[in-house]
Protein backbone atom coordinates (compact mmCIF):
# COMPACT_ATOMS: atom_id res chain seq x y z
CA UNK A 1 0.00 0.00 0.00
CA UNK A 2 0.84 3.70 -0.55
CA UNK A 3 2.65 5.52 2.52
CA UNK A 4 0.75 8.37 1.84
CA UNK A 5 -2.97 6.04 1.82
CA UNK A 6 -1.67 4.46 5.18
CA UNK A 7 -1.05 8.11 6.93
CA UNK A 8 -3.72 10.37 6.18
CA UNK A 9 -3.26 13.75 7.68
CA UNK A 10 -6.97 15.02 7.09
CA UNK A 11 -9.88 12.37 6.87
CA UNK A 12 -12.71 15.04 5.40
CA UNK A 13 -14.52 14.50 2.11
CA UNK A 14 -12.54 16.58 -0.31
CA UNK A 15 -16.18 17.69 -2.52
CA UNK A 16 -16.92 20.23 1.13
CA UNK A 17 -12.81 21.84 -0.01
CA UNK A 18 -13.18 22.06 -3.73
CA UNK A 19 -16.72 23.56 -2.93
CA UNK A 20 -15.60 26.07 -0.87
CA UNK A 21 -12.84 26.99 -3.29
CA UNK A 22 -15.64 26.79 -5.85
CA UNK A 23 -17.48 29.43 -3.99
CA UNK A 24 -14.63 31.57 -3.48
CA UNK A 25 -13.43 32.09 -6.76
CA UNK A 26 -16.79 32.51 -8.28
CA UNK A 27 -17.75 35.12 -5.36
CA UNK A 28 -14.64 37.24 -6.43
CA UNK A 29 -15.41 37.04 -9.95
CA UNK A 30 -18.73 38.33 -9.37
CA UNK A 31 -17.16 41.37 -6.89
CA UNK A 32 -15.06 42.19 -9.85
CA UNK A 33 -18.21 42.00 -11.89
CA UNK A 34 -20.29 44.07 -10.15
CA UNK A 35 -17.46 46.25 -9.57
CA UNK A 36 -17.00 46.68 -13.16
CA UNK A 37 -20.63 47.10 -13.95
CA UNK A 38 -20.95 50.35 -11.24
CA UNK A 39 -18.34 51.88 -12.52
CA UNK A 40 -19.44 51.48 -16.22
CA UNK A 41 -22.80 53.02 -14.86
CA UNK A 42 -21.34 56.09 -12.86
CA UNK A 43 -18.90 57.26 -16.09
CA UNK A 44 -21.84 56.98 -18.07
CA UNK A 45 -22.89 60.05 -16.77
Amino acid sequence: MNHFEEDVQEKRNDAIDSGVGFIASFAFFALVFIIAQAVDVVSFF
